[in-house]
């Protein structure tokens, strides 16, 4: 919903819903604003004594009116912004170094909207933005798809020694194919014994949806799922959902050591000779992906003894394979 000022009457209403001690989210629903509006509202308009709504109206208006509105439309002030831009600084750097020099309080949003509106009219400030619009958009979906720190995170110098040594199938890696930044992509999810590939489109890049593929492909092969090691982004924040689902364990590389994954990076990069870089995962049919996936589980692997990764991973599973437990396989 769009920003928009409270009124008198919902400052008395705030101020009666405290008063009866309920959580400010609910304040927000009772209203119809979103929960970081009264969080705002008690903080910027609260007394140390508690809310009052009069003075909070009071203390509304009297910002309001000492505004820089007028100052914003300044033609020196927006020669100014525009020789920064021209100079290659960010919207937020020249709203950050306003506030500090002089307290001339002018948000990056308007700085933005300065820019789109100079390119409406044939300008070229817009060229000054290191990033173009759409990626900047794209990267606050991203953000709300669940970027940041993951919950309950366990590094991998914490995941069992005998893991590295490859002798017996259930320990898998787990990274995500993408287009563009988190656009829509593959999760990916290969044993790191066999070679073994699952995979399952993303439309929508999501902690929960990926949570949901992983678990949709690994739970038919819960037996043979022991440990997952998995990229640090955060459309993994989800993990112990999947953990809990197949019962196992979740393990997370240490920052920029692609390496640690090493299984998972090379099939990924395998992928890509059919899924260039820019493909749109939206529109690849599930039926692609299968044959992709099946391709690739059935080719011969000189690590394996010229085995393909679905004999050595289903023969070691059914036990129809006796090589469980052989540091080579031949």
């Amino acid at each position: 919903m769009g920003y928009r000022q409270l009124t008198q009457i919902q400052r008395y209403q705030i101020f009666a819903y405290l008063e009866t001690g309920i959580s400010q989210r609910k304040i927000a629903k009772a209203i119809g604003v979103h929960s970081s509006t009264i969080s705002r509202e008690i903080k910027r308009n609260g007394l140390t004594s508690g809310y009052a709504p009069e003075q909070a109206q009071s203390a509304s208006d009297q910002r309001r009116r000492t505004a820089w509105k007028v100052t914003k439309r300044l033609p020196s002030l927006i020669r100014w912004v525009t020789d920064q831009l021209m100079d290659e600084w960010s919207p937020q750097q020249i709203s950050g170094f306003m506030a500090n020099a002089n307290g001339v309080c002018v948000s990056h949003q308007w700085i933005y909207a300065l820019i789109w509106d100079d390119k409406k009219h044939g300008g070229t400030l817009w060229k000054r933005l290191r990033l173009p619009r759409q990626r900047r958009y794209q990267r606050q979906l991203a953000k709300r798809a669940g970027l940041g720190k993951i919950p309950h995170r366990v590094g991998i110098e914490q995941r069992p020694a005998k893991v590295e040594e490859r002798r017996h199938i259930g320990h898998w890696e787990g990274d995500t194919v993408l287009k563009g930044h988190k656009e829509s992509g593959l999760v990916t999810l290969v044993e790191r014994r066999s070679g073994y590939l699952l995979a399952a489109r993303l439309p929508t890049i999501t902690a929960t949806r990926t949570a949901q593929a992983m678990t949709r492909l690994l739970a038919p092969r819960r037996g043979a799922v022991h440990t997952i090691t998995l990229d640090n982004g955060s459309e993994f924040a989800e993990h112990r959902k999947v953990a809990k689902a197949v019962s196992a364990k979740t393990y997370f590389c240490d920052p920029y050591r692609s390496c640690q994954r090493g299984t998972n990076e090379n099939t990924n990069g395998l992928i890509r000779q059919y899924f260039p870089k820019g493909t749109d995962f939206r529109k690849v049919t599930n039926a692609e992906l299968r044959s992709v996936v099946n391709k690739l589980n059935d080719r011969p692997r000189k690590r394996l003894g010229y085995r393909t990764p679905a004999q050595v991973f289903l023969g070691e599973y059914s036990g129809a394979l006796e090589t469980a437990g052989a540091a080579l396989i031949s």
